[in-house]
């Protein structure tokens, strides 16, 4: 019961916090079976990947994975589009390269998982935990409003809004009031992303591109932001105290709402 009510209020965060270009299933029913069960076992999924090749990698889309232990599985390459891993604990497993567009993550474990170059095109991973994980160069335009990234990377990622293809809306990642301590920003984009109520005390924003970005009420306290680009960002009521290397920041003359921001 607890666990279908937990669901339950997920599903009600996403819809009321998601960007609506991002919630395109905001009527699934979030605390039925199809949702929060599992059609594979652990075992299953071990076969499809050693039956896996490079040619034609472990296909998984659309499966029932939700509540698994996949930890510490290599699961690279493998295609996990729209597949619902909610609640699905996948810490330490390898995810390099993986399809995991349009995949139902909520609350899902991916602690020290790695997800270098993978896709996450309209992913919903609410409250997700990525602590430790790696995810350069990877893709991402997913929700991830209360996900915790503390000492994460996204190093080299690109979060940010596509402003050539917004026939879906404007897709980005939103990061609305998630924990990104000691986040490993450096060179990302993270154009246009939402990151209002975001906590990154002592992250790394080193040649990071802010661009647009929305950063109300956000938390930037001891952040490095050497060639970071400011460039029409959003922050109000932000905190950015004692930052590092904000005189070699890119256009921080360029902020919105510079009288609102608080510096100390």
């Amino acid at each position: 019961m607890k666990r279908s009510i937990g669901i339950a209020v997920l599903g009600l965060a996403l819809v009321t916090t998601s960007a609506a270009a991002q919630d395109m299933m905001r009527h699934v029913d979030l605390s039925s079976s199809d949702m929060t069960s599992a059609e594979m076992t652990r075992s299953e999924v071990e076969a499809a990947l050693s039956a896996a090749t490079a040619a034609a990698p472990a296909d998984f889309t659309g499966k029932r994975l939700s509540g698994l232990d996949l930890s510490a599985l290599d699961l690279s390459n493998a295609i996990f589009r729209a597949a619902k891993l909610n609640r699905t604990k996948l810490a330490g497993a390898k995810l390099d390269r993986a399809i995991l567009d349009q995949a139902w993550l909520l609350e899902a474990d991916l602690t020290g998982t790695s997800l270098k170059g993978a896709n996450l095109f309209a992913s919903q991973m609410v409250r997700a935990r990525l602590d430790g994980a790696d995810l350069s160069g990877a893709r991402v335009a997913a929700d991830l409003t209360g996900a915790t990234l503390v000492g994460a990377s996204i190093s080299g990622a690109n979060l940010g809004a596509d402003m050539r293809n917004q026939s879906m809306g404007l897709m980005r990642a939103v990061l609305r009031s998630a924990n990104l301590e000691r986040l490993n920003a450096r060179g990302a984009d993270l154009s246009r992303v939402d990151l209002e109520f975001a906590v990154l005390k002592g992250g790394d924003l080193t040649g990071a591109s802010l661009k647009g970005a929305q950063l109300g009420g956000a938390d930037l306290s001891g952040v490095t932001v050497i060639d970071t680009d400011f460039d029409g960002a959003d922050l109000d009521t932000t905190r950015l105290l004692a930052p590092i290397g904000l005189d070699r920041a890119k256009n921080f003359d360029k902020i919105r709402n510079r009288d609102r921001l608080i510096r100390q």
